[in-house]
């Protein structure tokens, strides 16, 4: 059984993870140690590279919070022009994968806000009157009328970014 530790305590990043984990190695094949640490960038990070950043510095600090595991993997959420996004970085003792999810385009009310230095999960909970909605079905679930949600979205990340550790032509 894998040990992964999963650089963040958010249900719904943390479901995506177990899900994609369970796909791609087999039911009941990992346990999931779930740790908060820091991301080194704002709470709302801002571009691609900002993000990208955010998701490897919590695998640095998770590996550091706790060194003895199979995988760390992290999820970062970021904006990047008018749409909302995130990074997955997996890593293992020798390898990386590392991937870039699908984008959701933000509405104008929304994004000025975000712009203004507030953090998307807190504006979509004030416009939406459902508390921590980050914790759960996101901007995502709320745009997409419930088709798909922030953790569905992130699992095609986590399955992309585990990639080259399934498949020998990566090593």
């Amino acid at each position: 059984m894998y040990h992964v530790v999963c650089a963040t305590t958010n249900p719904a990043k943390i479901q995506a993870i177990l899900r994609a984990f369970s796909e791609i190695f087999g039911e009941a094949s990992c346990h999931i140690d779930a740790v908060s640490v820091d991301s080194g960038v704002p709470e709302q990070p801002l571009g691609s590279e900002e993000t990208r950043t955010g998701a490897r510095q919590r695998v640095i600090n998770a590996r550091a919070l706790r060194p003895q595991a199979d995988y760390w993997v992290a999820i970062e959420a970021g904006i990047d022009d008018d749409s909302t996004f995130s990074w997955v970085v997996i890593e293992s003792a020798d390898q990386r994968g590392e991937a870039r999810s699908a984008t959701l385009p933000l509405p104008a009310a929304i994004l000025n806000e975000v712009r203004a230095g507030k953090a998307l999960g807190p504006v979509m909970s004030a416009w939406t009157g459902i508390d921590e909605i980050g914790r759960k079905e996101g901007a995502i679930g709320i745009f997409t009328a419930g088709k798909l949600t922030r953790s569905s979205v992130y699992h095609q990340a986590v399955i992309l970014a585990l990639s080259p550790f399934h498949n020998a032509i990566y090593r």
